[in-house]
């Protein structure tokens, strides 16, 4: 997988900016329960009162809550606030914002910091909280008494103005009582429960409480939407970036594929079935494609979220942090049981698609064959096996995926369960807020979200990299036939003078050779016909001409340059090479002619076609050239395929001349009348013909028999009749004595 790492290399830019998106998008969501918890603890439960602090407090309730301080938290304090009353300079406003000041003196917070209201809060929130006890228990007095203390004392009796009688010792004892009572308490539940009694405090000021609390809670929904919003944009962009990084990636991947493949001699396309590379060009692709999406959308996503969540549900209670350690180590037993029970599949799932292409490939191009064998069912039975081994596999396969959704959701909603039920204890002791127990259950969900998403990827991952080895061992090939280091370059004209010396060739991992010790010379303007019985070697002798595969002994000289010592282009730009099968490709007449030259006339091709005995059925098309040519030339006969691939090397005008058995499919006629024109055209020019019929060759100036592999006969045609028992076999078994004569 690593190793296909430097075709990211050109979306760098892409990439890094993707990742700050995700982080972006990362931190926004998990910022989400956060506001969350402040609109429940802060916007419902406090009133939008954010602290114990208030911004502003009547003398007569001040003078209260300084009861419950110890001299220096007093000092504290009173240094924060301003006292106004009727005679203060700004009086005309404050009196607007509090119109309680108009009939009691009050204390104004002055700007103070955030460290500073963090100092005061719990001094602040315990008063408060022991004010209004003692208020509530005034109230709830029974028969005109309340018991304070152990004491009796009317209720009518002002408390705050007895205990400011007492002497400072026994208010420290009572302080002391009081903080004892609230150590329980952490400072967030001290300001939760304070909240209340600083809310009657601003309503008895004459503030509107139901304002504050409706603007806190909108401003914080606000804010929250933004950040909502902030993370949509940011998901959207980073699907967009993943999209254009994995299409390009796949793209220039599918490009280098494709250009390593045609460097490919024939010696390694033995080593891969054209089923396998097509499946390795596609699906493999694809599959590396998907998961080049995904990875950068959730590789990224999944720790940022899992490891953020984490510390921010330990900052909301580290007291229930054993549940999500639970939690992670119940998905990582079931990720871990999903990859070891998958990963074996994905290789056989990829060999079983080969297997499946590999067939319908076949059935596709020997459609006809099939059925004129009547052999329908067999191929039936054949492709339905491996469609079923396939669909077996796949299905076992995806059992263990579809065990995952079920199992997360069951996971999910169990800690949830456990989260409310553990929160709600500690809700009841004081020791947690409620929106801390919603925003702790979200975090949770998010980490369990995060394992899921890179459960996902392991389960992708192993897939994907199965279809990454299998296009790194494409890549990895190196080919047999390369160009030199220091080529050596062919003057301005080839004469086409063509030698072999001695040329031996053994196929790999053959335990002899192909061909042994050949030994000849092709001069321009001669025929050279080599002929022999099936297996001869006469096409495999052909084939090392133009290097498609190269001598195992020996030299083939072209003008007397060694063809290894030359660049491939500039020696192909030599040969015009017919091959055994006519090659078509989907496009037009005239564009499959074409391809041999671009710049080519239509004079040029007419005249190609004419000599390739070819204009007259292209004349009978209502398009003429412009008559499409399906897919591998489906549409024209062999003959036809023949004539059209031989007015394609006609249209190159090379120095070499290849014909590879090219009338094989030519009837007697057209054959002689393609000789003919071509004996005219390609006078100056070297010609090799690969035949099996005598009559494709009787006039050739030198005839080459093959058998075995070694030469067993070359002259010409009345030479070897005279000399080759061989060849006068095979003339004598295609044509009488009379014709050959």
């Amino acid at each position: 997988m690593l190793k296909l790492a430097r075709y990211l290399k050109p979306y760098t830019v892409m990439l890094i900016a993707a990742v700050l998106l995700i982080f972006v998008q990362a931190m926004s969501d998990l910022s989400l329960p956060d506001y969350m918890s402040n609109i429940v603890n802060q916007g419902i439960q406090q009133g939008g009162i954010l602290n114990a602090v208030p911004v502003a407090v009547r003398k007569s309730e001040m003078s209260k809550l300084t009861l419950f301080m110890n001299p220096a938290e007093k000092a504290e304090v009173l240094k924060d606030y301003n006292l106004v009353d009727k005679a203060s300079a700004d009086y005309g406003k404050y009196v607007k914002d509090y119109p309680r000041l108009a009939e009691d003196a009050i204390y104004v917070l002055k700007n103070v910091g955030t460290a500073e209201i963090n100092r005061l809060n719990p001094v602040l929130g315990r008063a408060f909280l022991a004010v209004s006890g003692i208020e509530k228990m005034q109230a709830a007095a029974k028969g005109g008494v309340v018991s304070f203390k152990g004491m009796q004392i009317p209720a009518k009796t002002d408390l705050f103005a007895l205990l400011a009688r007492l002497p400072e010792a026994q208010r420290a004892k009572l302080r002391n009582e009081m903080s004892s009572k609230f150590s329980t308490m952490g400072d967030s539940m001290i300001i939760q429960a304070a909240a209340g009694p600083v809310k009657a405090e601003y309503a008895a000021l004459g503030m509107n409480t139901n304002k504050i609390q409706t603007d806190y809670i909108r401003n914080t929904g606000f804010v929250m939407l933004l950040v909502a919003l902030l993370s949509a944009v940011c998901t959207v962009l980073v699907g967009f970036l993943s999209a254009l990084i994995a299409a390009g990636f796949s793209r220039d991947l599918r490009k280098g594929l494709f250009a390593k493949v045609e460097s490919f001699s024939s010696g390694e396309f033995d080593q891969f079935s054209t089923a396998s590379l097509i499946t390795r060009t596609t699906n493999d692709i694809t599959q590396i494609q998907t998961l080049a999406m995904i990875m950068i959308r959730m590789v990224f996503y999944a720790p940022i979220m899992g490891v953020g969540g984490v510390i921010r549900a330990l900052g909301k209670s580290s007291s229930m942090s054993w549940i999500i350690a639970l939690a992670v180590i119940v998905l990582l037993g079931l990720i871990l049981v999903v990859f070891s029970m998958a990963l074996p599949r994905f290789k056989r799932i990829q060999k079983l698609v080969d297997r499946l292409n590999l067939i319908m490939r076949e059935n596709l191009a020997g459609m006809m064959v099939i059925r004129a064998f009547n052999a329908q069912a067999f191929e039936e039975n054949r492709f339905d096996q491996a469609n079923v081994d396939l669909t077996r596999t796949n299905l076992v396969v995806n059992r263990v995926m579809v065990v995952m959704m079920p199992a997360m959701t069951i996971i999910m909603n169990g800690v949830s369960l456990l989260i409310v039920w553990v929160g709600a204890h500690q809700i009841a002791n004081a020791g947690m807020q409620v929106g801390d127990m919603m925003a702790f259950m979200q975090y949770a969900i998010q980490i369990i979200m995060a394992f899921l998403m890179l459960s996902i990827m392991f389960i992708m991952i192993p897939r994907a990299s199965v279809s990454a080895q299998r296009i790194g061992e494409v890549l990895q090939v190196e080919p047999s036939i390369v160009d030199p280091k220091e080529p050596v370059h062919f003057s301005r004209k080839v004469a086409g003078v063509l030698e072999l010396k001695n040329v031996s060739f053994r196929y790999p991992g053959a335990e002899e050779d192909a061909l042994k010790n050949i030994s000849f010379t092709a001069l321009p303007g001669q025929t050279t016909a080599i002929i022999g019985a099936t297996g001869a070697g006469k096409s495999t002798l052909i084939n090392l001409i133009p290097r498609f595969y190269d001598v195992t002994e020996g030299a083939i000289l072209l003008d007397g340059v060694d063809v290894r010592t030359v660049l491939q282009h500039e020696l192909h730009e030599k040969i015009g090479y017919v091959p055994q099968k006519g090659i078509l490709f989907s496009g037009s007449i005239e564009s499959n002619l074409r391809y041999a030259d671009e710049s080519a006339s239509d004079e040029e091709i007419k005249k190609a076609a004419q000599i390739a005995q070819a204009e007259e059925f292209i004349a009978q098309k209502p398009e003429g050239f412009a008559s499409e040519i399906s897919q591998g030339g489906g549409n024209v006969s062999g003959g036809q395929k023949q004539r059209l691939s031989i007015a394609r090397a006609l249209v190159k005008r090379p120095e070499i001349y290849i014909f590879d058995d090219s009338f094989s499919a030519l009837d007697f006629k057209t054959d002689a009348a393609l000789r003919k024109a071509l004996k005219a055209e390609t006078g100056g020019s070297t010609v090799l013909i690969v035949a099996q019929r005598i009559s494709t060759i009787m006039n050739a100036e030198q005839i080459i028999v093959l058998e075995d592999g070694r030469v067993a006969g070359k002259g010409t045609h009345r030479e070897l009749m005279e000399h080759c028992e061989a060849y006068r076999e095979i003339a004598l078994s295609q044509l009488s004595k009379e014709e050959l004569a």
